[in-house]
């Protein structure tokens, strides 16, 4: 998709960041969204922006959805028109939203309905949503396919996005808006957000501090590079097969929660000091993406491998560290 006009939602995230630096890369216009929540350090949301806040076809604004109404929102974009909405915003966190449910619901319920309200009544007729794989609860059918009749979501963030899902599908029958949920599986890569944990055990490791790992070092996750993610998401952009319609976006291979720190061990010629801990409520055993629908319908290719991505994220903090 090129030479388009494109709200982003969170533009100024981790993920976000990515995909409206791939947006403007295409020639699109982008208005960007973000609340700079104070989840984590918001000048770190800055610094993900530096090269998009010097393109003349880059839009900030700084916006709460959780307090906003669609009203507020067709008011301030009143004259302005736009071909496809990507939301990424959210509330992040399967751990602080057993904390902190309510906002949870706000954030990621609430907000996406003003957005959803605002696009019919815009007509914005594509809107991405991006999911999250922790819709799957601990499902016992590996690896996980769309198709899959759900499990009971084990966290509120994982609540929250199936809710909004839900509502994007009603949006969707009722008012003929495209509407397609990416449930993304483990992202990481440069610019992740410090709290989670390639970044905090490089951080940690980095300081010679202690580790915690949850369970016996066995849980696996399916870790997909940011680069694939984006790829994915803008490929959903073209995306018109169906009305509404949902993508696995993961790396479809597993990899052990023992075997991701020897790999950072490796790339950091260190050792790491672990602090053992229980099982923490709210986190899944594994996760596992069957890819096989969004490799046909969106040409969807994960190519950097778990080592390749790893090495990649090693490499971009200590260029941080060197232009300090």
């Amino acid at each position: 998709m090129n030479g388009k006009r494109i709200l982003v939602t969170g533009g100024a995230g981790f993920i976000g960041s990515h995909v409206v630096d791939a947006l403007l890369w295409r020639e699109n216009e982008v208005y960007c969204i973000d609340n700079f929540d104070g989840y984590y350090d918001p000048l770190v949301k800055m610094e993900n922006l530096r090269s998009a806040l010097s393109n003349p076809d880059f839009h900030l604004v700084r916006m709460d959805l959780a307090n906003t109404s669609a009203a507020n929102l067709l008011k301030l974009f009143r004259l302005i028109n736009f071909d496809a909405v990507i939301h990424l915003a959210a509330k992040a966190g399967v751990r602080a939203s057993i904390e902190d449910a309510q906002a949870y619901y706000e954030v990621n319920v609430k907000g996406t309905l003003s957005l959803l309200e605002f696009a019919r009544q815009k007509f914005i007729q594509h809107f991405i949503f991006c999911s999250s794989s922790s819709v799957y609860g601990n499902n016992p059918n590996l690896p996980w396919r769309e198709s899959d009749l759900l499990h009971q979501p084990i966290s509120p963030y994982g609540a929250t996005k199936l809710a909004a899902e839900e509502l994007g599908q009603v949006y969707s029958g009722l008012y003929g808006l495209t509407f397609i949920a990416l449930r993304l599986f483990t992202v990481y890569g440069p610019r992740q957000r410090p709290d989670l944990a390639i970044h905090r055990f490089f951080e940690q490791m980095k300081d010679g501090k202690p580790i915690t790992l949850f369970g016996d070092g066995n849980s696996k996750r399916d870790y997909t590079y940011v680069a694939d993610i984006v790829n994915g998401i803008l490929a959903a952009l073209s995306y018109t097969r169906e009305q509404f319609d949902i993508f696995n976006l993961g790396n479809n291979r597993q990899v052990k929660l023992g075997d991701l720190v020897r790999l950072l061990e490796e790339n950091m010629s260190t050792r790491a000091i672990i602090n053992w801990q229980n099982d923490q409520a709210g986190d899944v055993n594994q996760t596992f993406a069957d890819i096989s629908k969004a490799q046909q319908l969106l040409d969807y290719r994960p190519t950097t491998t778990i080592d390749e991505g790893v090495r990649k994220f090693v490499r971009w903090k200590e260029l941080q560290a060197a232009l300090v």
